[in-house]
């Protein structure tokens, strides 16, 4: 698709003005031709990612696929930050202001879909790109080579700067490397996200915090010794009822869920270990933390109650998301300059058969060629680029990478993921990222009302603190 077909009137001029140069396709002073540019990179990217499909803090050929393609236009690189062999920076050019994008590609456990429009579980693979991973991380390296083209031929001063950001998924890899300093002299963030809509609404985020849960027993015989035994399962099963019962007793925007990931093996053994895995969350850190000390009693009260011993590991913890008003109408308003995009027939068919599926949640297809009205929302969600938006002034947008009406971390979503429709949002992600990187090198009006809002929402007497305490990264949680 040419420069010019994805845009006209008075959207070219304005996208043209930020360079200072007249809008072309083969031009890469102009930064969406540039990101146009790369579209067979940005494809092969994401379908490769998608096709490893690795777990967090597993994803050695993901990170290594990125970090190649980023030496190879000439970035300078960093190598296992953060104490995370998968971590990297990535950064070329001298100067100021520094620009970061973030780049993830883990894939999410315990589910396993093809790139058909149908329910079609691939045998043999048990993770998958629900949440679009590998799209993110192609769409920023895209952003990255294109600002950095545009910083090259235009002899502006400034440096992009990719950070690869293992183990999203529970993993909290940025929280490891804004607790290193990576980020203290980053001067803007800005990141993306997949979805089934393109909108840059200042969405905050669900502070969170995670914990294995073990419990230890006395194996028996369940029926011929039961009163030799005591089960690690019912301290599980005891905790998980205190904790059923608290959630009466909590505020509206808190989220608790679990899973038991060990219970035994047999009904007859009564089992001697048990652990169950805990998800805390809220709008506010501070009621995350008085939420976690009521977990950690139901643990103690369910052990000293089953004669079990209990203890605890936190996997994970992440800060509400910090949002930047002024960074977010900027880029909204990017947003309308490029306008949304549109499928071809081929994607129309491909992309009914997974509306289809969606039920009353399936929403018009032409919805991928709008931008949603801005607002500010609460997400329900959670992500470590929280921490990274109270180290850094920091902005994000959605893209529409799959079908009107998905839910992340469904099949459906894995298999847009991997199908050119999931490409064709990550370019639309990549344009967006490159022109606001665009717009913040040349608009120091904007970095001063940006900072100016950033540090009045942090306060004068901030101190950062993170939710995982002084834990190493748990490399092995997915193994």
């Amino acid at each position: 698709m040419s420069f010019t077909k994805f845009l006209t009137g008075s959207s070219l001029a304005a996208v043209s003005a930020i360079s200072g140069q007249a809008a072309s396709a083969q031009d890469v002073t102009d930064p969406i031709a540039a990101v146009e540019a790369q579209e067979e990179r940005t494809t092969r990217v994401a379908k490769q990612i998608w096709d490893y499909a690795e777990l967090g803090y597993l994803e050695l050929r993901s990170s290594g696929l990125l970090k190649a393609e980023l030496e190879g236009e000439g970035f300078k690189l960093r190598l296992g930050v953060a104490d995370i062999p998968t971590a990297f920076v990535a950064e070329w050019g001298e100067g100021g202001p520094v620009i970061a994008l973030l780049a993830e590609f883990d894939a999410l456990p315990g589910i396993s879909q093809s790139n058909a429009p149908t329910r079609e579980i691939l045998e043999g693979k048990h993770a998958a790109h629900a949440c679009g991973h590998n799209l993110f991380g192609a769409g920023s390296l895209t952003a990255a080579i294109a600002i950095k083209q545009w910083l090259e031929e235009t002899g502006t001063p400034g440096r992009v700067r990719l950070y690869g950001t293992p183990a999203e998924e529970g993993g909290s890899g940025k929280v490891y490397m804004v607790r290193a300093g990576l980020f203290d002299d980053v001067d803007f963030t800005i990141d993306w996200h997949p979805d089934d809509e393109n909108s840059a609404a200042a969405r905050t985020t669900l502070a969170n915090r995670s914990a294995k849960f073990r419990f230890r027993g006395v194996s028996a015989h369940a029926a011929g010794a039961p009163e030799r035994a005591r089960s690690a399962l019912d301290g599980v099963e005891a905790m998980n009822m205190m904790v059923n019962m608290m959630r009466e007793h909590t505020s509206m925007d808190t989220r608790i869920h679990y899973v038991i990931t060990e219970g035994g093996a047999a009904p007859n053994v009564v089992p001697d270990f048990a652990e169950v895995f805990y998800y805390v969350r809220h709008s506010d850190a501070d009621e995350v933390r008085a939420l976690w000390t009521r977990l950690e009693a139901t643990a103690k009260g369910a052990a000293q109650g089953t004669g079990t011993t209990v203890d605890w590991e936190i996997i994970h913890g992440n800060n509400p998301k910090l949002v930047n008003e002024t960074l977010q109408m900027a880029l909204d308003r990017k947003l309308r300059e490029i306008g949304g995009f549109t499928y071809n027939e081929a994607e129309k068919r491909w992309a009914a058969e997974i509306s289809s599926s969606l039920g009353d949640a399936a929403k018009p297809m032409d919805e991928v060629g709008t931008i949603k009205p801005y607002e500010v929302t609460l997400g329900y969600g959670s992500t470590d680029v929280g921490d990274v938006s109270w180290a850094t002034p920091t902005v994000s947008l959605r893209a529409a990478t799959w079908v009107p009406g998905t839910s992340s971390h469904s099949w459906q979503s894995a298999a847009a993921s991997g199908h050119s429709i999931g490409a064709k949002g990550t370019q639309f992600a990549a344009k967006a990222m490159a022109v606001m990187a665009v717009e913040l090198f040349t608009n120091p009006d904007l970095q001063t009302a940006a900072r100016a809002e950033f540090d009045a929402s942090r306060g004068p007497d901030y101190v950062y603190e993170s939710l995982l305490g002084d834990r190493a990264p748990p490399l092995d949680f997915r193994k």
